[in-house]
């Protein structure tokens, strides 16, 4: 859809630019297992914090946010069109908003296998089950950080503060969305795509190399364990999570991808942002 929307915006002279708030498709190395724009698709519209940094990298969403900004601020600096393309709720807003970033804990509880991260997420459960619920039981990462802000008395979910901060730069923010039955289609259609195209390689050609961040991506410890069901499934409850978050942010429109083909959607967006600028 970005790519249909960059064509229509350059057909009427505007010169935009990509700017993804993507955890993972920041990571050199895993641009199968992330979904990261192929050659091609970045010939055909410009991305930057796609595989700019290195597997040994760790990153936050504070780090993120300060090079969001950068890249954003830049763009428009220089007389082009941001389209910043997500990703997770945390990074969206981290890009989008000057968000107060919640000081690190010290040494979260932070787990080896499936089996400690649903330990993880049980405690947490039975400490905050909102927080719980936003956070997949095999995402040990999260789990330990949310679980180890809950044990120091610090709110492990995000406040109303976070979904209503406030916006760096005039936006119009869309939430695309499909049916759940198709979206869930799709998504095991995608992780045997990724399987098909050498995702399980990719992987174990990182794995010496990962930092903690890049390990949290889905897949990372399914694939090589062969465990690609497991994967689909992750990545359904994530999804669910994401339709979650994109309803609670204000003033974001809803384009339903099950009835509208991409080019359409390109297209209303592109009518609207003009509509915006009469």
């Amino acid at each position: 859809m970005a790519l249909e929307l960059a064509e229509i915006l350059a057909a009427h002279g505007d010169e935009p630019v990509a700017v993804s708030a993507d955890a993972f498709q920041l990571y050199r190395g895993l641009e199968i297992l992330s979904g990261a724009p192929t050659a091609a698709e970045r010939r055909r519209l410009n991305h930057v914090l796609v595989a700019s940094h290195d597997l040994d990298d760790a990153m936050s969403a504070g780090l993120f946010a300060r090079e969001a900004h950068a890249a954003i601020d830049e763009a428009l600096a220089t007389g082009r069109r941001p389209v910043v393309i997500g990703g997770s709720g945390l990074y969206m807003q981290a890009a989008l908003t000057d968000l107060e970033m919640r000081p690190p804990v010290d040494s979260p509880a932070h787990a080896e296998s499936a089996d400690d991260a649903a330990d993880l997420h049980g405690r947490l459960q039975a400490i905050s089950p909102a927080a719980a619920a936003q956070i997949d039981p095999g995402d040990s990462y999260r789990a330990g950080r949310a679980l180890a802000l809950a044990e120091s008395r610090a709110s492990p979910e995000p406040g109303e503060a976070f979904w209503e901060a406030p916006l760096r730069h005039p936006t119009l923010r869309f939430a695309l969305v499909r049916s759940r039955e198709e979206l869930y289609r799709r998504i095991d259609e995608r992780v045997d795509a990724m399987v098909a195209a050498g995702a399980v390689e990719e992987v174990r050609a990182a794995q010496e190399r990962a930092s903690a961040t890049a390990r949290r991506i889905i897949g990372f410890d399914e694939l090589p364990a062969g465990k690609i069901e497991e994967m689909k499934l992750r990545t359904r409850r994530y999804a669910k999570r994401q339709l979650t978050w994109v309803r609670r942010l204000p003033d974001t429109r809803l384009i339903d991808l099950s009835s509208t083909s991409e080019a359409e959607a390109a297209a209303q967006i592109a009518e609207t942002l003009s509509g915006r600028q009469d």
